[in-house]
Formats: C-alpha cells, sequence, structure tokens
C-alpha cells in the first residue's frame, strides 16, 4: 500500500511587532505587517502520512487523539495542500510540542508551519519558502513567520499570494535571550483565532494600527543595529498596545493573570536597576522575558523566584522549519524544497 509520509520540525516565535486583527478573517490577512523572532527550544515535531486506506483525517498531539475543532482545523489545512497535490486521501498527523499548548506562546505558529512542510513534503509539493509561507499563514498567521530561521518580518498583503514572511536577519545575527516565564499552562477560554476577529471593536485598535508603522521601522532599524534598548522599548509598548486593544473589544479578553502583573512589574524594578531587561506578551498570560546572554543567569534566577512562575523557559534565535524526514512509494511528484 502506498504511503506518503514526511516529519517536520518548526520552532515558536516570539512577535517583538505583533499581529493582531484581520484584513480577511478566512485568509488570515493581517491589517499590517509584524515582526518575529523564532525560537529554538520551543519547538513541535509533526508527522503526516497520507494513505488511500484511510476514512477521515486523524489527528493526535502530545499522544492525545483529537476531535472537534482542532481536527476541523488540521483537515482544512490539509485540504489546501491535498488540492494543490491533486490528491484527496485522508492523512494520519502526529504532532509533539516541547512547550505547553494554547496558552500564548505561539504553539498554533510552529505546529503550522511543521504540519505545512511535513505535509507538503509527503505530497511531492516543489514549494517554494515564499509559497511555503503563505500556505502556513492559512493555518495560523503567525506560522507563515516560523518557516524561517532568526530575525522574521511578515508583509500583510491584499491577496493570498502577497502575504508572507522573510527573514531580515539570521539566527547568528544576534544572540538574544528568551526567558518564557510562565505562570499558567491552561488552555486559552478565547484563542487568538477568536480574538483576531474582536479587534475591530476595540475604540483603540485606531490608534495601535496609526502606530504600528513607525514600531516596525524602529524595531527592525534596532534589530539590524544590535540596539538593545531602542528594541525592548518599541517591544514593550507595542505588546502593552496589544493588549489594550484585547481588554477594551467586545467581549473584553484579559489575558493577564497575577502572575503575569508580578512578572512585568519586576522586569521594570530591574531596568531600573540598570540590568537590560524587556517584556513582551503574545496572546495569553505568560511572559517573554528578553534579555542579553551575560545576563540570562541572574534573570532566571530571578524569574524562579518569583511565586507565581511555574517554570522558566529559555530561548534564543533558532532556525526556521526543518524536514526531519520523507518516505514515499510511487510519489506524485520529485523532490520537495524547504
Amino acid at each position: 500500500m502506498p504511503v506518503y509520509r514526511a516529519k517536520a520540525q518548526a520552532g515558536a516565535n516570539i512577535a517583538f511587532i505583533k499581529y493582531w486583527g484581520n484584513l480577511d478573517d478566512a485568509l488570515r490577512l493581517p491589517l499590517t505587517n509584524s515582526l518575529s523572532m523564532t525560537l529554538d527550544r520551543a519547538t513541535t515535531v509533526t508527522e503526516v502520512a497520507f494513505r488511500p486506506d484511510l476514512a477521515a483525517d486523524v489527528l493526535i498531539i502530545n499522544g492525545v487523539q483529537q476531535g472537534g475543532a482542532a481536527l476541523e482545523r488540521v483537515s482544512r489545512h490539509l485540504d489546501h495542500l491535498r488540492a494543490r497535490a491533486g490528491l484527496t486521501w485522508r492523512a494520519r498527523v502526529l504532532s509533539e510540542n516541547s512547550f505547553p499548548t494554547g496558552a500564548g506562546i505561539a504553539s498554533s505558529a510552529a505546529a503550522f508551519a511543521a504540519l505545512t512542510a511535513a505535509a507538503a513534503a509527503a505530497l511531492g509539493l516543489d514549494l517554494s519558502p515564499r509559497e511555503l509561507s503563505t500556505y502556513a499563514r492559512l493555518g495560523s498567521g503567525s506560522a507563515a513567520r516560523s518557516v524561517f530561521g532568526g530575525f522574521v518580518e511578515w508583509v500583510a498583503g491584499a491577496r493570498h499570494e502577497d502575504s508572507y514572511a522573510y527573514p531580515i536577519a539570521p539566527p547568528s545575527h544576534w544572540t538574544l535571550v528568551d526567558a518564557v516565564a510562565v505562570v499558567s499552562t491552561a488552555h486559552k477560554a478565547m484563542g487568538s483565532t477568536g480574538g483576531h476577529a474582536l479587534a475591530s471593536t476595540s475604540p483603540f485598535q485606531p490608534a495601535r494600527l496609526a502606530h504600528v508603522h513607525t514600531a516596525l521601522a524602529k524595531a527592525r532599524s534596532a534589530i539590524l543595529a544590535r540596539d538593545f534598548h531602542a528594541l525592548g522599548e518599541v517591544m514593550e509598548l507595542d505588546a502593552l498596545a496589544m493588549h489594550a486593544v484585547m481588554m477594551t473589544s467586545r467581549p473584553s479578553l484579559l489575558y493577564w493573570q497575577p502572575g503575569t502583573l508580578a512578572v512585568m512589574h519586576a522586569v521594570r524594578s530591574w531596568r531600573e536597576a540598570g540590568i537590560p531587561v524587556y517584556f513582551t506578551i503574545d496572546a495569553g498570560p505568560n511572559v517573554h522575558v528578553i534579555t542579553l546572554p551575560e545576563h540570562e543567569s541572574w534573570v532566571v534566577a530571578q524569574l524562579q523566584a518569583i511565586p507565581d512562575v511555574r517554570e522558566v523557559l529559555v530561548n534564543y534565535p533558532g532556525p526556521g522549519v526543518r524536514l526531519l524526514e520523507r518516505e514515499e512509494e510511487s510519489s506524485p511528484s520529485p523532490n520537495t524544497t524547504l
């Protein structure tokens, strides 16, 4: 029996300038560009096997078979790639995360980048990196960025083909430390997909959108110049602006927990004492604390001493999506390019 199977690994990413709100919800076309750093240790490994004997797609995450919305989302995403390949076989998808899922650490970005790369390879699709990024975006917007390593910008675009990510600097360009202070591993009541649809209901969304282009230029320049304080200032401000939009949407989204605030206040007190450290927060309660390598041990120890911090996950700039394995019999097309 022919089996088209491949396995890929992708890292989550932390957005320095955030993506919040869509021009087109179905295509996940964002309202603005965004900018992130791909992480080296917060990773997802996904295996996809297309088989003619399967009546429906099967999804297993961290050893637990999934149904409902999670399975439907993956099946819809695979449909895009099946249509491109001209194959209707269902797939068995096995996915493993090295970090908490659905808690605001971009698990969907890593998951859909890995899923897209593995499925494309299993189907024998010859996709360019840009095309791979556009397809990953259809599953999770931020996955467009996790296709690439290092420091990555996602171009908003107004059409599917024009909304893609590209690297602005490789992982070796600048060794930043992302110490993720995990204050909760619970799955979010409102995921990012639902949150994006609410962004326009906030009276603060227009103000944030008006500021994002300036913030992007500052962040991009700071990364290229390795100017830590310039990056930290604009990154922290943009995170607070995004959460202000979330908090004032209808219904209101309040992701912060007591531990979130404890970490934010601690970071600001350390900075006032002369430690180079800033925070940013995605759509969840956990705080990404960004610092420089020479201060990593001290910052991690201080975070671990905060009562509400359950664990600290340390990441550095990481690689883009990688194909780990591929097996084929009578493949529909030649080798995949990632």
